[in-house]
């Protein structure tokens, strides 16, 4: 994810005047985009690029998700909360995804709802770390 590039402009969504005015985070959570997890506030966004002969299985969840959605993107972030280190282990990602709010989780050929888990694992990070 060395690259930058602009959202195509189909994609955009101006600020209102009233959003403009906003300072801070506030500014920050304004969607600029129909696509705004992954639009920067100047309408660019960092992307990757993904070849179905160097990764086939990637490839095919990301043409089902723009079946199913119209958009050929996913999110590609850190997976781990904040005071936690990254994920490394499938264990270290269930834990992970126990103790947030995810709905599901996806590794491999599982695929895990969070109503499916036992009750007993779930946990919350929110309780042990400071909020930003």
């Amino acid at each position: 994810m060395l690259l930058v590039a602009d959202v195509a402009e189909k994609h955009r969504r101006a600020m209102t005047a009233e959003q403009q005015a906003l300072f801070g985070v506030d500014k920050l959570n304004v969607p600029r985009s129909s696509i705004p997890a992954v639009t920067h506030v100047d309408y660019s966004a960092r992307i990757q690029t993904v070849h179905q002969e160097t990764n086939p299985r990637y490839y095919a969840l990301l043409s089902a998700f723009k079946r199913m959605t119209g958009y050929p993107v996913l999110v590609n972030t850190s997976f781990n909360v904040r005071g936690e280190p990254i994920v490394c282990t499938p264990e270290d990602a269930f834990g992970c995804f126990m103790g947030t709010e995810m709905d599901t989780l996806a590794i491999g050929d599982c695929y895990l709802r969070k109503e499916n888990q036992d009750a007993s694992l779930k946990h919350d990070y929110k309780e042990r770390f400071e909020l930003d």
